[in-house]
């Protein structure tokens, strides 16, 4: 946000947008960072001394605050947060997950107690639906034949679910002896990823939310007499928004192109040998920046291999409409600086 507000000027809101929502937390670009910096250094400082006071030494809270609230997964232990096998830990490491995949602007209305924009918001109505259900399906079809007692399988659905559906990428076990159900689970949520505006990476919640909307007005709108206006809504922050073509439009085009994209990858890694199953796990992983493995990324992986992990990595950090967006600035740029000189 602040090399945007130095750099781009009315561009940085363009950019913004092209992530696939144009809010901004206060007025001016400056303004938001500035705001944006104070919550995430509050989050990133409650999470070290709660992490603390749960049993991490200080030098891997600190690590482990800053690798969940920037949903980057991160750990300084091999076996992750697994390694502690700690409920305190995985409690405190969940909770900055959520923080670190929730938009900013509703982290704002949180710490400001607007609970009511907060429960409005379409991202956390989605994921008060996905998680408790997917964490149950998890529970019941994998993790309770799997683990010794049952507090053990409910830590392990709850952790891995917001795991995978924050992009985090933390794990306190392997994924090798769970079915095709559970891999399922993981595959979808991993896809489906964070809020936008946050540090998440995948699809986005507000896309999903948004056709899903969408979806149901179109239902009712052909249900209903043929000259009667409606537009599907949706609350942005403290107030009520509607839908336009456009915006489903460019939704819908951006799901389609993020499809073509992960149909693309998981070809290529099936065609290095891996089952179909193991490719679409892991490019799921590479593409919406998540970082989970179940062992084809690894150090002695073909070079080709590699290389489309990190183009999928790449566009689904940035997302391909910035890239779009920024690379046709740049080439528009380019002409006036020479001619400068």
């Amino acid at each position: 946000i602040i090399a945007l507000s130095a750099t781009s000027g009315l561009s940085g809101a363009v950019l913004t947008s092209a992530e696939g929502r144009a809010e901004q937390l206060a007025p001016n670009v400056w303004r938001s960072a500035k705001l944006v910096l104070s919550i995430y250094s509050g989050y990133a400082v409650v999470g070290i001394l709660a992490l603390v006071l749960a049993g991490m030494g200080w030098f891997d809270a600190i690590n482990h605050s800053f690798a969940a609230l920037s949903t980057g997964g991160f750990s300084t232990r091999t076996d992750s947060i697994g390694y502690w096998d700690s409920p305190g830990i995985e409690a405190v490491t969940i909770v900055l997950m959520i923080f670190g995949t929730l938009n900013f602007l509703t982290s704002y209305f949180l710490l400001r107690g607007k609970f009511k924009s907060v429960i409005r918001n379409g991202e956390v109505r989605l994921m008060a639906l996905v998680i408790p259900l997917c964490v149950l399906i998890v529970f019941l079809s994998v993790a309770v034949n799997l683990y010794d007692t049952v507090g053990k399988a409910v830590r392990v659905s709850l952790f891995e679910i917001i795991s995978a559906l924050s992009t985090t990428g933390f794990s306190t076990v392997g994924y090798g002896d769970w079915n095709s159900l559970g891999w399922t689970i993981m595959i979808i949520l991993m896809l489906i990823g964070g809020g936008t505006g946050a540090t998440a990476g995948g699809i986005k919640q507000f896309r999903i939310y948004a056709l899903y909307r969408a979806l149901v007005w179109e239902i009712k709108r052909m249900m209903q007499p043929k000259n009667t206006i409606t537009e599907p809504d949706y609350w942005q922050g403290d107030r009520r928004s509607f839908f336009d073509d456009s915006q489903i439009r460019t939704i819908a085009m951006f799901i389609f192109l993020y499809f073509l994209i992960f149909f693309i990858g998981v070809v290529i890694t099936a065609a290095y040998g891996n089952p179909i199953g193991d490719s679409l796990f892991e490019y799921a992983s590479s593409l919406s920046t998540v970082g989970l493995s179940i062992g084809v990324t690894s150090a002695d992986a073909p070079t080709g291999l590699i290389w489309t992990q990190i183009v999928g990595m790449f566009l689904g950090r940035l997302e391909f409409f910035t890239v779009i967006v920024g690379i046709v600035r740049l080439l528009q740029d380019i002409p006036s600086i020479f001619s400068n000189r």
